[in-house]
């Protein structure tokens, strides 16, 4: 038997290490590995094809054939025109380039929610405090579910953007998207004008909800490549044609003089295969499985677990995402003490765990500062197997019930 701390406390193992020889990895939310055909895809463009894509000579041409196909696999699969697809470093910058960038008028409206992700509501906070825009945090339901007509209702004459999120990147739960860009078109029909525009940040929607965005009729909409086994470090913003966005970063006009800068070639190969991967027949298959793990993960945890209580909507989530708050331990000693086990779980966004403060998410949904403490994210992937989640449920429910007794 040993012996390990956390958060101060001394606490017996009695699962021993032999129980988890292998790593288990439940933060997909997070990122994703790298698939081995974008991986493939990628590489010509990593050693050979090094030239710029600017450059007018053979090798810079064959960089920019290579972008240019990723540039169609993407808008194959957001149902839009190649030319209304712009490659960036990733979603942050994507959603920055929105919120500054579709700010045409003098102190502007914005329309957005209390659960995005950081790189959505701190330009807002920033836009603010500049006093550049007024913004609106519409607020969700207790079951994570932001309703239309909400956000409808606080959209004002000088209203110019709308941004709501398809789905939440900590709780899971599904946004109506497609009824608030249904909305908002109706309205600019109705009064003849251009705004307010609508955006969406479908980082981790797209693996499982249809992003066609035709359908869900938005003008702007958010990618990340690092969600969908694709490389880090570049992401795509739908912008629809002849709708203004004002450059963020200027230099040498690339990307249709949205964001300027020598294009990331091998990166972007790599998520137009990423993208083309998602149109794939098997990919539902695979998502139906996920869910079925899902669910049975789900049912285990609050089976075995006293006190243990799903966030958000059980129906209208992410089919790869469980997030369970546990009466009484804090989430991120949890955490700990999976990692120590072989199993990588998160508290929330990656982006903020590091902060030890409450999820502004949970906070949002009328939870308690100590409940948004206790609160654990587990999201599955495709490489995620039916005793992966045996042996989470088990690990899990040991290390709360030994949280809980070294409180005692």
């Amino acid at each position: 038997m040993e012996t390990m701390i956390v958060s101060g406390r001394r606490l017996e193992n009695c699962l021993y290490n032999k129980d988890m020889r292998k790593p288990i990895y439940l933060d997909y939310a997070a990122s994703t590995p790298l698939d081995k055909g974008v991986l493939e895809a990628m590489m010509p463009y990593l050693r050979r094809h090094y030239g710029n894509p600017s450059s007018q000579h053979s090798f810079g041409q064959k960089a920019r054939a290579a972008i240019e196909q990723a540039r169609e696999q993407a808008s194959r699969f957001l149902g839009c025109n190649a030319d209304e697809v712009i490659f960036t470093s990733g979603a942050t910058e994507a959603n920055n380039l929105v919120m500054k960038g579709a700010i045409q008028n003098t102190k502007p409206h914005i329309v957005t929610t209390a659960i995005e992700h950081e790189s959505v509501l701190e330009p807002c906070r920033s836009l603010e405090k500049e006093g550049i825009a007024e913004v609106t945090y519409v607020a969700p339901q207790k079951d994570g579910i932001v309703r239309a007509e909400d956000v409808m209702g606080a959209i004002k004459p000088n209203t110019v953007l709308v941004s709501v999120m398809y789905a939440n990147s900590e709780i899971g739960t599904v946004q109506p998207v497609g009824e608030i860009g249904a909305a908002i078109q109706e309205l600019r029909r109705n009064k003849k004008q251009a705004y307010p525009v609508f955006h969406s940040d479908a980082v981790q929607a797209a693996n499982f909800l249809d992003c066609n965005t035709q359908t869900l009729q938005v003008d702007l909409l958010t990618l990340s490549s690092h969600k969908i086994y694709g490389p880090k470090g570049v992401g795509v913003l739908y912008k629809r044609n002849k709708m203004p966005l004002k450059a963020v970063l200027e230099g040498g006009g690339q990307e249709m003089g949205v964001r300027s800068g020598t294009e990331n070639v091998a990166a972007i190969v790599g998520m137009g295969a990423a993208l083309e991967a998602l149109h794939n027949p098997r990919m539902l298959v695979t998502n139906i499985k996920i869910r079925q793990l899902r669910d049975k993960l789900i049912k285990g945890v609050l089976r075995r677990i006293p006190d243990s209580k799903l966030t958000g909507s059980a129906e209208r989530r992410l089919a790869n995402n469980a997030h369970f708050r546990f009466r009484g331990v804090e989430g991120r000693d949890v955490v700990v003490l999976l990692d120590q086990k072989g199993i990588a779980v998160s508290t929330g966004s990656a982006c903020s765990e590091k902060t030890q403060e409450p999820s502004h998410v949970l906070l949002a949904l009328g939870l308690s500062s100590r409940d948004a403490l206790s609160a654990v994210r587990l999201s599955l992937g495709k490489p995620t197997r039916l005793e992966d989640i045996e042996k989470t449920i088990k690990v899990l429910a040991w290390s709360v019930a030994s949280l809980r007794k070294a409180k005692v």
